[in-house]
């Protein structure tokens, strides 16, 4: 049996690989594909075969001498290592402009995921649904989050408000955050927190523009 290690010991570049190649297989199975070695995995999708080799090697043997990878079981594999094979429900507070994008995002309701409500201080967004979603106010946080069994909350709040919604979520069972305030939020007991600040991401694209070409 091929067995993984605990997640703690996983790290996040790691994880976010994981994602790539699993992107990667789905695609090439879509394509009627069966088999792949590293090296074409990598030249197809411009990667890394060492590093694929590298990662996959964490978590078992996958590859077959002189065949490669069987797509379809490895692809299997890594939907379940990234927990993907169950219904994951997810709330989103603050539901400004980006709230109500996300609610919408194909990717945030599929297979593995799916946003059940959304949470806002706006008397004019509460009772009704922004892309289908409905929002309360967030004096119901903790109610809805019980009654939905959502485990995942996205954070989508000025950075004045985001520890206090955080105390609030992880008091209301909340076992992780992906949080999109500009401001780091620490991981608060078992509950997992991932910082998302895209204005950093804006400022490492253009230093890259100002920054002169090798």
């Amino acid at each position: 049996m091929v067995s993984a290690p605990e997640s703690s010991s996983t790290s996040t570049a790691t994880l976010n690989r994981l994602s790539v190649y699993l992107r990667c297989l789905q695609e090439l199975l879509r394509a009627g594909a069966s088999t792949i070695s590293s090296h074409a995995l990598a030249e197809r999708f411009h990667l890394s075969s060492a590093q694929i080799r590298k990662d996959l090697a964490q978590f078992g043997e996958f590859g077959i001498r002189g065949v490669g990878y069987e797509i379809a079981p490895l692809a299997e594999r890594l939907h379940h290592l990234l927990g993907l094979d169950r219904k994951r429900r997810l709330v989103i507070v603050g539901m400004g402009q980006l709230g109500t994008a996300l609610a919408g995002y194909i990717h945030f309701n599929d297979a593995s995921f799916e946003v059940v409500a959304g949470f806002d201080n706006d008397p004019e967004k509460i009772g009704r649904k922004r892309r289908g979603v409905p929002v309360y106010s967030t004096d119901q946080l903790e109610r809805v989050i019980q009654e939905t069994g959502a485990e995942i909350a996205v954070l989508t709040v000025p950075a004045t408000a985001a520890i206090e919604c955080q105390e609030a979520l992880a008091g209301a069972g909340v076992r992780a955050v992906l949080n999109f305030a500009p401001v780091l939020l620490p991981e608060r007991g078992s509950m997992r927190v991932k910082n998302v600040d895209l204005r950093t991401y804006l400022e490492e694209a253009s230093f890259l523009l100002s920054a002169p070409l090798p």
